[in-house]
């Protein structure tokens, strides 16, 4: 912001700026403001049918629509009478949001993905990921014969995987309203047909997570990376379900240690059975 003013009115002192505003450098005087937003305004007047600037929010693919509905909405400076039309219009409205079967599917599967990634408190581009997944599965007819339910927990799950977001089968499972059979099939059909670019997932993504949980302190934490690096180059890590070997790493380092931590508990943290931390565990070497 130029400044029309060289020297602060009150001790003669420099100015400098901050933001939107000229203060002076000694004793803080305000000496200029400029609140006005001075950036592009986006609307074309002149030349609307052609470039309209000002198109509303932004598209989303967490709606079935992708934000593009009309919404009719509420107003208290109107007649009775017109509330009332109002009214049969908004509920006409969206009786005809929803033309078909396809759509009513996915307008429950979306809501569905938004309510388990806020209580998952997972991030909005697993949540875009989720949808769009959800919509490619419809456009190749994977829906048929299958769960609406398992195809939202593997449209998660997928999108976790891909944002490589440490999350299990069973946090994802148990979140939905699906099975785990559903879940399997649902995913299956999804990494056979549209060939999701998922990688193995390492032990290191769980670390951070089941550490706090278990509140285990940073030294502990740092152990359990070097040992899940160590997983990887013996080979200890191939075949194994990597949440498990995390919980293992973690439960070796603070047996090295000398941190009250058991077996079950790990196990209880990454959704495995102590035998399953124990093999590791075994091979890790007290």
């Amino acid at each position: 912001m130029p400044s029309t003013i060289a020297r602060c009115p009150d001790c003669g002192s420099d100015i400098y700026t901050d933001a939107d505003e000229q203060l002076c450098e000694e004793c803080g005087l305000v000496v200029e403001a400029d609140r006005l937003d001075r950036g592009p305004d986006w609307r074309s007047f002149a030349d609307d049918e052609t470039d309209p600037k000002r198109t509303g929010a932004p598209l989303t693919d967490a709606r079935h629509d992708r934000g593009l509905s009309t919404e009719i909405g509420y107003s208290a400076d109107v007649s009775p009478d017109k509330r009332r039309q109002f009214a049969r219009l908004r509920r006409q409205h969206n009786r005809a949001r929803i033309a078909d079967k396809r759509t009513r599917n996915q307008i429950h599967a979306f809501t569905r993905i938004k309510h388990i990634v806020s209580d998952r408190s997972l991030p909005e581009q697993v949540r875009d990921h989720a949808c769009s997944l959800f919509r490619s599965a419809q456009n190749e007819d994977l829906l048929r014969g299958r769960s609406i339910e398992g195809f939202v927990a593997a449209c998660l799950y997928a999108a976790c995987r891909i944002e490589s977001l440490s999350r299990t089968i069973d946090e994802i499972v148990d979140a939905s309203q699906s099975s785990r059979s559903e879940f399997q099939a649902a995913y299956d059909a999804l990494n056979r047909d549209l060939g999701l670019p998922v990688e193995p997932t390492h032990p290191r993504e769980y670390l951070p997570r089941y550490a706090d949980q278990l509140e285990l302190p940073t030294e502990i934490e740092h152990r359990a990376h070097e040992l899940a690096d160590r997983t990887e180059r013996e080979g200890i890590l191939n075949g194994r379900n990597p949440s498990g070997v995390a919980a293992a790493c973690l439960y070796t380092a603070a047996k090295e240690n000398g941190v009250s931590l058991t077996q079950r508990e790990a196990a209880t943290v990454a959704s495995v059975t102590p035998v399953t931390l124990r093999t590791t565990y075994q091979e890790l070497g007290p």
